[in-house]
């Protein structure tokens, strides 16, 4: 736990929602207040086959599951949540909180290859029961791995109201854990964030207050269940403001996205978004005609955070889609991390998003200068919002631990009541990620993000993350701005798909790992693409590189969220493991 766990306690029993001391209590005041009110709609095939809950049925089927984990697991155990997405995941999630069980949400088990991921939450989360649908279980049956194969199991699909008669109160309160939210593992190994009902309440009232949510809005996600973005944005936030949410899978999505567009123009969709690679997605793959036919003029809230939020993308996206009736001033960049709940940033909602041009020469020093008129390697930054209530912001040296200047960026400093307890048995890195005292004052504790920011009056600019940062001759280069040129560098570079990092020696390097769009179907000279990304970064950022590396489609590792996990996609290039595209079927 953190440093100051009293101090973090009576801050969050002071902070949670009046008669909503955990989501058990919350979920129980809409299954009684508005019983027949829809709460979730599942699209089983991305389209137009749906399974619907009410509040009432939400409210019998997690008793069930509660009913069925009380004989397996005591209050405070773990159990994982390895369900498809869909509404038994949601069942599965709220049941575990009606057991005062901790859930911990992670991707289903992978089929015949191995899953490492899954593995090490395993081990780390030490969970005593999994839960599933009857018919994964079956899958998986006699292929489980070794970490899995101890677990007790319980399979629940559908309503069984007579099971949850025998339910009674666990009496979570603030500072309960309701659920371990695992790290996106983009820097690092995953870590079990423990997340408290708590800071639940106070993340999702500050959401709803910044995006100006109400019982009239309607949410269509194809956001991962298993993700922070997903399971808090996108499940839980509805839940907390009354409005009904329309879901799908993450898969029926990236294989046709023009799914959840239609999705939200047959549903009436004010609320939908993920990250920055999710509006590249669809623009890249719809067509004029496809647009003109869907009606967004009800879409009132598209936020865009979980990776850096590209304004060029927003100006793209919002002209492509003005037919449409989509506004630009829908566009809501947000800030946020699994150790702060979700949301550090966001909103207002009707208010169009802003973004800085900066000197890119001088970022590359540190320093925050405006680009001059007309300098055609600004580099533009999108504003990630307003701080939400109660949240405190502070742009740090991470080396001296004192506030940086005014004109300099630093690392993104957080503290409040969204911020979470710590991490899972890690006691060392949660007194140093979650402690961070300010030089002299000793004023704290406060999150130390590892991501790298500045503040402009009441608007967050995000720069990048610190561990990602490549230092050439003592300037600063950001990777996704590498990434960024290297996209535009050759038509056939596929978009949001580039990997930028350096390599230690006695002179840092850098190499760039990029994907071959499997859809450009014009001939490619692979020598001439990757002389092309060379040129292009050279010109933009004065930055010779060591080796590009062209690569198959999917090849770059990604988190569940989208992000690039660059220290990844750098071990599997020097351990030679990166499957090079060679021109292969052109």
């Amino acid at each position: 736990m953190c440093p100051d766990q009293e101090t973090h306690d009576r801050k969050l029993a002071n902070h949670a929602e009046p008669g909503w001391p955990s989501l058990v209590d919350l979920l129980r005041s809409r299954a009684e207040g508005t019983p027949e009110r829809l709460a979730y709609t599942f699209l089983l095939d991305g389209e137009t086959k749906v399974s619907s809950m009410t509040y009432r049925e939400l409210d019998r089927r997690a008793r069930t599951v509660a009913v069925g984990l009380r004989d397996l697991a005591a209050p405070g155990d773990r159990a994982l949540l390895l369900y498809p997405p869909g509404l038994d995941y949601i069942a599965g999630f709220l049941g575990c909180l009606y057991a005062g069980v901790v859930a911990v949400p992670i991707y289903p088990p992978r089929l015949n290859r191995p899953d490492p991921r899954l593995e090490a939450v395993t081990v780390d989360a030490q969970p005593t029961v999994a839960l599933t649908t009857p018919g994964l279980y079956s899958m998986l049956a006699g292929r489980l791995p070794a970490a899995l194969a101890g677990l007790a199991w319980l399979t629940f699909e559908g309503d069984q109201p007579d099971r949850g008669r025998s339910w009674r109160d666990p009496g979570a309160g603030p500072s309960t854990p309701a659920f371990f939210q695992y790290t996106s593992g983009s820097t690092a190994t995953p870590r079990g964030v423990i997340v408290t009902h708590g800071n639940l309440l106070h993340n999702l009232a500050a959401i709803e207050r910044s995006f100006g949510f109400s019982p009239d809005d309607c949410f269509v996600s194809w956001l991962p269940p298993y993700h922070d973005m997903g399971l808090i944005g996108g499940i839980l936030a509805p839940l907390y403001s009354g409005f009904p949410a329309t879901l799908m899978s993450p898969m029926d999505f990236l294989q046709r996205p023009a799914r959840w567009l239609e999705a939200l123009s047959r549903y009436g969709g004010t609320v939908g978004g993920g990250p920055n690679f999710a509006f590249d997605l669809c623009l890249s793959r719809t067509r004029p005609e496809q647009r003109s036919a869907l009606d967004l003029s009800r879409w009132a809230v598209a936020f865009n955070g979980a990776e850096p939020v590209r304004p060029g993308t927003l100006e793209r996206f919002a002209a492509a889609f003005e037919p449409a009736g989509f506004r630009p001033e829908a566009f809501r960049p947000c800030y946020g991390l699994a150790e702060g709940t979700l949301m550090v940033s966001g909103g207002p909602r009707s208010s169009p998003p802003s973004s800085v041009a900066l000197a890119a020469d001088e970022l590359a020093r540190h320093c925050l200068v405006p680009a001059s008129s007309g300098d055609g390697d600004a580099r533009h930054i999108a504003g990630c919002g307003r701080l939400i209530q109660e949240t405190r912001v502070l742009i740090v040296d991470p080396e001296s631990g004192r506030p940086c200047a005014l004109d300099r960026p630093g690392e993104i400093w957080v503290g409040g009541p969204s911020i979470a307890a710590g991490y899972w048995h890690r006691p060392e890195e949660t007194a140093h990620t979650f402690g961070g005292r300010l030089e002299p004052s000793g004023d704290g504790p406060f999150l130390r993000t590892g991501d790298i920011g500045f503040l402009r009056g009441e608007e967050l600019y995000v720069t990048g993350r610190l561990k990602d940062l490549i230092i050439i001759e003592g300037r600063n280069h950001y990777p996704q701005d590498i990434e960024l040129t290297a996209e535009g560098s050759h038509p056939a570079v596929r978009a949001g798909c580039c990997a930028a990092f350096g390599l230690e020696g006695e002179k840092e390097r850098v190499v760039v790992v990029a994907e071959v769009d499997h859809h450009w179907r014009q001939p490619i000279d692979a020598s001439e693409m990757a002389q092309a990304i060379r040129r292009a970064i050279q010109a933009g950022h004065d930055l010779p590189i060591h080796e590009v590396v062209l690569v198959r489609h999917g090849t770059v590792p990604k988190t569940s969220s989208g992000k690039t996990q660059r220290r990844s996609c750098r071990d599997l290039y020097l351990h030679g493991q990166l499957a090079s595209w060679a021109g292969e079927g052109r």
